[in-house]
């Protein structure tokens, strides 16, 4: 699976965020399932040169294009790049900023207002954008948004913001699965728990996914392919009666 005879249009699934982290292994995964796949990244060229590069030269059809997802012509831009490859029939919200690890009190306005606009505006844009495009009754059409387990636990002392904005993403999948079920577009959340992945780093504690294993039933962080295992089976017509979901892969948290 996974390649493409040129004759026949292929359904293509956009990805935000796919250049490192969950997003990659999502855009891996889902190019394994049989997708073409577009993903955005907001500034990792050579990151995203060698993952679109190298999954072209296994015969899949990946594009990467650099894109900030709060920027106000994102939506528009992101579903015509798609469309150039196939017919568009999945959406993939993954970008996500977490802000920098610290109490409430030591959160800036600036930063509030990133974490904000990515984690929930940028979302809200692009499944509105879905939802314009993505009329009439054809059926078998999904967004699956990446939520956090910060949403239930509420990450006091590191970032409440982030987790605030995750649990609103959680409402959005729950509403807009009621909304828009009757076109066919079913709409889902993955909720990772902990992930060995670099946004850590960019958070200002490259340690912390070891840090906390310790508070996991399981024992260790998750791996970024666990993640994209739970968005695969999403996407895929295993999950036919599955909309309006929150599926949790914390390793019990």
């Amino acid at each position: 699976m996974g390649t493409f005879d040129g004759k026949t249009p292929p359904r293509v699934v956009i990805v935000t965020g796919g250049s490192r982290g969950i997003g990659r292994s999502v855009v891996e995964r889902l190019a394994a399932d049989g997708f073409a796949v577009l993903f955005t990244h907001s500034g990792s060229d050579a990151e995203a040169g060698a993952l679109e590069s190298g999954l072209l030269g296994s015969g899949r059809l990946v594009r990467g294009i650099r894109l900030d997802v709060t920027g106000d012509d994102a939506p528009a831009r992101v579903f015509e790049a798609a469309e150039e490859l196939g017919t568009v029939t999945g959406l993939v919200n993954n970008a996500g900023v977490t802000g920098r690890i610290g109490p409430v009190v030591d959160l800036t306005d600036a930063d509030l207002r990133r974490v904000v606009e990515v984690n929930l505006v940028g979302p809200v844009r692009l499944c509105r954008e879905a939802a314009r495009r993505w009329t009439g009754p054809a059926g078998g059409r999904s967004i699956v948004n990446v939520s956090s387990v910060a949403a239930r636990t509420g990450s006091p002392y590191e970032y409440v913001a982030y987790a605030a904005a995750k649990a609103a993403v959680e409402t959005l999948t729950v509403g807009l699965a009621k909304e828009l079920a009757a076109g066919g577009v079913r709409v889902n959340a993955v909720s990772p728990g902990t992930v060995d992945t670099t946004i850590h780093a960019r958070a200002g504690e490259p340690g912390r996914a070891g840090r906390v294993a310790s508070r996991i039933p399981l024992g260790r962080p998750g791996r970024p392919q666990e993640i994209a295992d739970a968005v695969s089976w999403l996407m895929s017509d295993g999950a036919s009666y599955v909309t309006g979901a929150v599926v949790e892969v914390s390793g019990g948290l």
